[in-house]
């Protein structure tokens, strides 16, 4: 089974101008291959292969813009097979053939928001303190713990809030070692109560939103009044960002932070219970249900925070991280 490992990397500056550099280089050939995806289908020609997209957007691409070249070719590569990827996966959500919610068609890529490369094969190498990626250099990285096996890839992340960059590996991880049992667990989840276990035991969760809700607010209203393109919006937005950076991952005060309640919880549940058993809930039903106009809802009544309550507990990440490490 794979699992992904993260850990913070800190670049210097010339390190991570030739990162800003490799994240619009991919943010480039994504957005041009999707616009010429598009072209072709409105002219009705089927969307061209990703041996294609490769020879026009990489190979001859490069002839002309050579800024193309000063970055490695495996993070484009892979940022069409995303690309690619994003697409079957969208086609198959159309006839019936994916489980699940309706997948979207993949969509343009901001330079404001989430950037990521990733590398493959042996294309970066992992040393003691460091790791080596092509044209780019030694980075620090901190492993907060150790690999649990060789990596399969390795992905640079930086968020919408530009703070230190994130390693983030693919890994092969197997259960042999979790302790065999016969017990068995039930788990109801609510929103005052984040799981009722059926063995009585209660579980509180923090609920950063709540805390910051005001200020969320208020940092968006001053966000709205400020002009398009000015530097002051963008300060502005960076500050959302990084509250909404902080509501996800920052501790408030005793209180745990929310990203790291969920990965503690479900990994004690997962080693004491062999077999945990959850509700099904429609979490994405649940929140366009609190967030439809009063119009829409007719007799039935609709709770206007019922939307913000369950994005603020994590349901489905917390069942997301359940499933996968059991």
């Amino acid at each position: 089974m794979k699992a992904r490992y993260k850990y913070r990397i800190y670049p210097n500056r010339v390190q991570i101008t030739k990162l800003n550099q490799l994240f619009g280089c991919c943010r480039y050939v994504w957005n041009q291959s999707l616009a010429h995806c598009n072209q072709l289908y409105i002219n009705g020609i089927i969307k061209p292969s990703y041996t294609d997209l490769t020879k026009q957007f990489i190979t001859q691409a490069k002839r002309e813009l050579l800024w193309l070249k000063e970055v490695a070719s495996t993070p484009l590569q892979q940022s069409l097979k995303d690309l690619d990827q994003a697409y079957k996966n969208f086609f198959n959500s159309c006839k019936g053939q994916r489980k699940g919610i309706k997948v979207k068609p993949p969509k343009f890529k901001s330079r404001k928001s989430k950037q990521t490369a990733r590398f493959v094969g042996a294309n970066y190498q992992i040393n003691q303190d460091k790791i080596y990626l092509p044209k780019v250099g030694k980075i620090k990285i901190v492993w907060s713990r150790p690999l649990a096996s060789k990596p399969t890839s390795l992905t640079i992340i930086r968020d919408s809030a530009n703070r230190p960059s994130i390693a983030s590996f693919v890994v092969e991880i197997n259960h042999e070692s979790l302790p065999i049992t016969d017990n068995s667990i039930g788990i109801d989840l609510g929103i005052s109560t984040f799981a009722t276990l059926s063995n009585g035991g209660k579980i509180l969760a923090p609920k950063p939103l709540k805390k910051n809700l005001k200020k969320l607010a208020k940092f968006q209203r001053k966000f709205a009044k400020t002009e398009l393109g000015s530097k002051r919006r963008e300060r502005r937005r960076l500050k959302i960002a990084r509250l909404h950076a902080k509501i996800k991952d920052i501790s408030y005060g005793m209180l745990r932070k929310r990203t790291d309640f969920l990965h503690k919880l479900s990994t004690n549940l997962v080693r004491k219970y062999d077999t945990i058993v959850l509700e099904d809930l429609n979490v994405s039903g649940m929140i366009s249900y609190g967030m439809l106009p009063y119009g829409m809802l007719r007799k039935r009544k609709r709770n206007r925070k019922l939307a913000k309550a369950i994005s603020d507990l994590g349901w489905r990440q917390f069942r997301t991280l359940t499933e996968a490490i059991g």
